[in-house]
This record gives structure tokens, sequence and C-alpha cells, in this order.
């Protein structure tokens, strides 16, 4: 009895050399694991000819309904491009971080190699995150629908003037004020855009919705977390002073009259992401933003898992809850008995 092909698609932020040069190594490390690297044709301009030589093209059908897993090259805005072909698929998304802090990331550009070992032998869990539903609407009727994996924004369109909106919740308003705009986030949109508005800091598995007001002339504006159930809202006000666009993850975008309203809910459709270590959140956290925790409790615990006193090189050990070089800290993920406590919110074992 034959084998069923093993397919992998590969893209790759081919307008940027480093990301060419690890889809070399990538599509010849996944040949000699016996998995077919699959390219849709309108992402293979700038490969080398010698990867293009080992690639298979995607064919009529969908190619994400022929493939067991998307591997992403590239940092976060190429992982979010590649989360509109996954998103409804089974296959999910594996994201190699090329960029700076690469929070969607899995697996580190050095890392390579260790990353189409732990595929080949299936040894990787899948992790559903959450989405947004968007609506937007206007006298009673619906302009436009879309979606977000990490947030759906309403700003200014002109830098010298800001917007007038309410900011709503299940149908109630809360607060007017004029502001540059106003972000409505998941959890993993918490550590982008909302985050770099002063908004919270949530963990994945924790199951709400933020609202984020980019510089808001208003005492109360201060960013709210609501229930993964409540639909949260921004309409402009009909005189508003400035013109205001749309946002969705920063693809997806529309221009807003004056009047429209923004609204957002959980989506039943969500995002799902290959993870190869699932060590704490917290670690991660500190790994990516470079946190300093020198002389917690007379000790440090580093992003590479070490252990050490605080003023002292002696007693250095691997702590067994952040295994040195974890994928999920952005380093290589080397933990092959899955160790340490879940941060995941929805994951499954592959059979």
């Amino acid at each position: 009895m034959s084998t069923p092909d093993r397919r992998v698609l590969v893209l790759a932020h081919t307008g940027r050399e480093s990301a060419v040069l690890a889809a070399e190594e990538l599509v010849s490390l996944l040949v000699d694991a016996g998995i077919k690297p699959i390219v849709m044709p309108g992402d293979a301009e700038g490969l080398t000819d010698s990867t293009m030589k080992l690639l298979h093209w995607a064919g009529d059908e969908d190619p994400l309904d022929a493939v067991e897993l998307v591997i992403v090259l590239g940092g976060d805005g190429t992982i979010l491009r590649s989360a509109e072909l996954v998103r409804g698929h089974v296959a999910p998304l594996l994201g190699v971080n090329l960029g700076h802090v690469g929070f969607l990331a899995e697996s580190e550009r050095d890392d390579l190699a260790y990353t189409v070992q732990r595929i080949a032998a299936r040894d990787y869990e899948v992790e559903e995150r959450m989405t947004l539903d968007v609506s937007v609407h206007l006298d009673g009727e619906r302009l436009m629908e879309t979606w977000a994996l990490n947030e759906a924004s309403v700003e200014k369109a002109d830098r010298e003037r800001m917007i007038e909106v309410v900011i709503e919740v299940d149908g109630r308003p809360v607060t007017e004020f004029g502001c540059d705009g106003v972000v409505m986030a998941t959890p993993t949109g918490s550590t982008a855009y909302s985050f770099s508005a002063g908004g919270p800091i949530v963990w994945p598995e924790v199951e709400a919705l933020l609202l984020t007001p980019l510089s808001a002339h208003a005492l109360f504006s201060r960013p709210m977390v609501v229930a993964p159930t409540s639909v949260p809202a921004v309409e402009l006000v009909q005189d508003t002073p400035g013109r205001a666009m749309l946002w969705c993850d920063g693809r997806r975008s529309m221009d807003l009259p004056p009047g429209a309203r923004v609204e957002v809910r959980r989506s039943a459709v969500p995002v799902r992401l290959a993870r190869l270590a699932r060590p704490p959140f917290t670690d991660r956290l500190v790994a990516k933003f470079g946190l300093p925790v020198h002389g917690w409790r007379g000790r440090l615990r580093g992003s590479d898992g070490w252990d050490s006193r605080v003023g002292s090189s002696e007693g250095r050990t691997e702590s067994p809850e952040c295994p040195s070089n974890t994928v999920s800290n952005g380093g290589s993920g080397k933990n092959p008995d899955g160790s340490g406590p879940s941060a995941s919110p929805t994951t499954q074992n592959l059979p």
C-alpha cells in the first residue's frame, strides 16, 4: 500500500533577501525529509533557481485542501498575510521569524533544521486563536463585512484633525470623546497595535475583547476589557471634524463616512497555529520584549531558561519549567518532551 504524499505549502516574503535564502534552505530540508514543498504561482517570484527546481506547483484546486501545514518565512506582517489564506482551513500555520519581535512566529531562522525535523515527525500541536468578525453600518445599512486576527482599528485619516467617536458595548453607550482612533483587539492583538497604544497585555488563553483609545482627549479614556460574548462598537459622530478609516490587521481598510458604526464580535472561525513548544506565555513575553528580570526574589530566570543567583555565576542549572532554547521563547524549541504548562487557548494533539 503506497504512502500518501506529504505536502507543505511554503510562503515567503520574497522581497527580502533573507527570506529568499531561508526559503532555499527550508525547501531543501523538506525534500530531504520526504515532504513535498508546494508553492503558489504568485508567490514564486524572486526565489532562486535551485529552490524552484525542488518546488511543486499548487494545482487548480485550493492548495490548502491538499497540504498538512503552511510554513511562513517572515515577520508578523507576512504571517498576518498568510493568516488570510489559512483561516477556515484545517491546515495550520507555522511562522518562522525573520523580523524583529515576531510574536506570531513559532520558530527562528537559525532553527530551520530542527523545525523540519519536528514537522517530519508530526511532533507539533495545533492551537486555535480567536478572530473577530468586523462589520460597518450606516443608517441601518451594512456597508462592509471583514475579519481580523489582531485588531480592527478606527483611525483618523487626516493628520491635523482628530475624530469624534462614541464607544459602545452591547448596544449601550459608554463614553464620547475626540481622539486619534480606537483599537478593538483580540488577546492575540494585545501585544500588537493595542500594546503600542498603552493597552493591557492579555494572555492568549484568556477569552476577552479589548478596546484601547488612541490619544483620546478625555478624562475617561482607559482601555477596557470586555467579555468574549460582548459586541464592542465605535460610532463616528455625524459632525466629526476629521475623516476616518477602518483598518483590520493593517491590511484591509475602508474609508468611513460620518455616522458610520463599526462593530466587532467574536468570530466562529479561528486561525489555526502550529506549535512546537508550549512554555509559559510569561517567558515568551520576557524574551520577545527583552524585559529585565534581574533581582526577582534574589534569582534570575532568563529567557534562555537558565537560573542563576544574582551577582553570582554559581549554581547555574536548567529549569524544568522553562527549558532552554524553546521556540516560543524565541529560541530553537528543542523541548522534545513538551514540558511546561500550557499557554494556549485551544489545542489538540495530532493523531
